[in-house]
């Protein structure tokens, strides 16, 4: 086996020349077993090489043998071998029954290197055979206050899910699903009636939240007003009418937050409020009108929301992060395509009425075709009804969601939905409604990305109350606590590089923060931890790039290096952990998992400023030493560099 000149995954080469070793020797210890391909795992410790195989655990069971006696019978089949695969130095048995490889590190060194300097800033990035139109479908903000803190979460993971499918050679676009028709929206459109139109002072979306916040509040105590007025008449509501006064005083406190920070626009919406008789009944017909494409009404709701979007759009472009497709939810509405699906869905058997209200059975579709398992539902758990249509004659949201996710199909063949665990039950309704269809299929390729809640330790949040740490607030705060560490590092760097450095640190920390814990794990955002210079962060990360680039700007080579010569202990940890980047990229494409990139960039940095610690680069004697060591701390500087961008943060020179 000839070993080429630069490989797309280094440790991968390394792994296929194993297992094809294991297989042969298996092969000829074992001619009449029918055998599976062997795992091949990370051991430990390099005391136990760098691949190992417990398949000889397997083995004994079947042949009733000693797992050692078999790892040692492989070992001797194996070793006459080695010469035929060059990345091998050599295979050996361990008790109590592993079979471990260890790699030729020179050889692993010199192919990693080359291919890291021949791929550049596309190392790493191993293509899938078969690309697929995948749609991912993130953020999806309701139009009706600013991004906050959670939608921050949902951002970062559905961009970095779409750049690593993407650098995976998948054909992705990124789907913004405006969320514009339902009660909310009707609500900021009342209150922007009351105002007689909007005129936004300042970032769009914030003064848009103001309104809705103060138009929602308003509803509330009018509607806790009448309902305490009518619990009085029933002496024997006690309890119900206590609990109602609790929530109203609530409503009340959230008013006289809402006056304070917004004393103009209270008084205003107040004033006008006052004059009004029934105010919920003008907000559910603007919802009715709405839904049914009313001209005015769909005026002024768009006309909201797209200002609402302008300001999403500035948040977002900070982030770097970009939308491909702005869908309305209420085109499928007016176009007609929830009608066809709520009428397909009634000539199917899944569907029945309740008190006017049109139910889909949830239960019995997955029971009559068989998809309990296919959608990890337990066999003995049952699935509630899905309410489609309400007695008043208006859709629901998954309603909605159904027709959207066929147009979403006709142009992918993959969708993911970016959003929070707790849709669980509503996403898997969905699919449901898809298999009723006939989508089976598209319903088993429509994944659920599902996320856990960003906490800030001492903080409620509530939309409607207007209590939220907006993600503008986060990036703000991010960025000014940047600038003064980065004044600090680098007294003398210009004003203008400054701060453009601490904006990319400050971006870069928060997007790190809610990326790199696991989806389904929640998010504790605080500030030592999302700013420290010193593990575990994305200026963490930045600071060793920036590093990297630092010797390198120093040096001026001029013989060639000898990887050969990278014996350290800590030299082969950073060959095969830059060798084995291209597999935990691809694992990360293929299990979506972007978390594995940021766990994987910290490690790596890690390694990184040990070795800058303990060994001399530029000064190493003799010359071909220190031009290897150059080498590889380019190979760090590039492979930094690819894993940040898979995860949206820049990776700057100088900090």
């Amino acid at each position: 086996m000839i070993l080429p000149e630069i490989s797309a995954n280094p440790f991968g080469d390394f792994r296929n020349q194993c297992m094809r070793l294991l297989s042969e020797a298996l092969q000829e210890s074992f001619p009449n077993l029918e055998l599976q391909p062997p795992a091949l795992d990370i051991p430990p410790t390099s005391k136990f090489g760098e691949l190992s195989s417990s398949i000889c655990f397997d083995l004994a069971r079947r042949v009733h043998g000693k797992p050692l006696d078999i790892a040692c019978q492989l070992e001797e089949k194996a070793e006459v071998k080695t010469d035929l695969f060059p990345l091998i130095k050599n295979v050996r048995a361990e008790k109590p029954g592993y079979i471990n490889f260890f790699v030729d590190l020179p050889k692993l060194a010199s192919l990693t290197l080359r291919s890291v300097k021949a791929l550049n800033f596309e190392y790493g990035y191993v293509k899938v055979e078969k690309p697929e139109r995948i749609i991912v479908e993130h953020t999806s903000a309701n139009p009706i206050h600013p991004m906050h803190i959670g939608h921050a979460r949902n951002s970062v993971l559905g961009d970095s899910l779409a750049r690593i499918l993407e650098a995976r050679g998948h054909k992705v676009t990124r789907h913004f699903y405006i969320d514009d028709v339902g009660r909310q929206s009707a609500v900021i459109a009342y209150g922007c009636k009351l105002l007689g139109g909007l005129k936004p002072e300042g970032k769009p979306d914030h003064y848009i939240g103001a309104v809705y916040s103060i138009t929602s509040c308003m509803l509330e105590i009018h509607r806790l007003k009448k309902a305490i007025a009518e619990a009085r008449k029933h002496p024997e509501r006690v309890e119900d009418l206590q609990m109602l006064q609790r929530e109203q005083d609530d409503w009340i406190s959230v008013a006289a937050e809402l006056k304070e920070r917004f004393p103009n626009l209270f008084g205003k919406i107040l004033e006008e409020f006052s004059k009004v008789e029934d105010p919920e009944l003008e907000v559910n017909d603007i919802l009715r009108r709405y839904e049914r494409g009313d001209e005015e009404v769909r005026v002024l709701i768009r006309g909201i929301s797209k200002i609402c979007i302008e300001g999403f759009k500035q948040t977002l472009s900070r982030c770097n992060i970009s939308i491909d497709s702005w869908d309305w939810e209420s085109s499928f509405v007016w176009n007609g395509d929830v009608d066809r699906c709520v009428k397909a869905l009634r000539n199917t058997p899944f569907t029945f009425e309740k008190d006017g209200v049109l139910e889909l059975d949830a239960e019995k579709i997955a029971e009559d075709l068989g998809l309990k398992e296919a959608f990890g539902i337990r066999e003995d758990q049952e699935i509630p009804s899905l309410t489609l249509i309400r007695a008043n004659g208006t859709s629901l949201y998954t309603t909605r969601d159904i027709a959207y996710s066929i147009w979403k199909f006709e142009r992918a063949d993959r969708v993911i939905n970016v959003i929070g665990m707790e849709q669980k039950l509503a996403q898997l309704h969905l699919k449901l409604a898809l298999c009723a269809l006939g989508y089976v299929e598209k319903a088993k390729r429509l994944i659920h990305f599902a996320y856990n809640h960003v906490r800030l330790p001492g903080k409620k949040m509530s939309g409607r109350r207007g209590r939220y740490v907006t993600f503008d607030e986060l990036l703000d705060e991010a960025v000014a606590m940047a600038y003064s560490e980065v004044s600090k590092r680098s007294p003398g760097l210009d004003e203008e590089l400054k701060r453009r450095i601490s904006e990319i640190v400050g971006v870069g920390a928060v997007k790190y923060a809610l990326v790199e814990t696991d989806p389904l794990k929640p998010v504790i955002f605080t500030w030592d931890k999302v700013l420290n210079f010193e593990r575990n962060s994305a200026p963490y990360i930045q600071y060793s790039h920036a590093r990297a680039c630092s010797i390198l700007r120093k040096t001026d080579v001029t013989v060639n290096g000898d990887p050969g010569l990278l014996k350290e202990p800590i030299e082969r940890d950073l060959i095969i952990m830059i060798s084995r980047f291209p597999e935990i990229f691809v694992d990360a494409a293929e299990n979506l998992k972007p978390h594995l990139i940021a766990d994987y960039a910290n490690s790596l940095a890690d390694k990184f400023n040990t070795f800058y610690a303990s060994l001399p680069v530029i000064k190493a004697e003799p010359p071909e030493l220190s031009a290897a060591r150059i080498m590889l701390v380019d190979a760090v500087r590039i492979t930094l560099h690819n894993a940040l961008s898979l995860l949206g943060i820049e990776a700057p020179e100088r900090m």
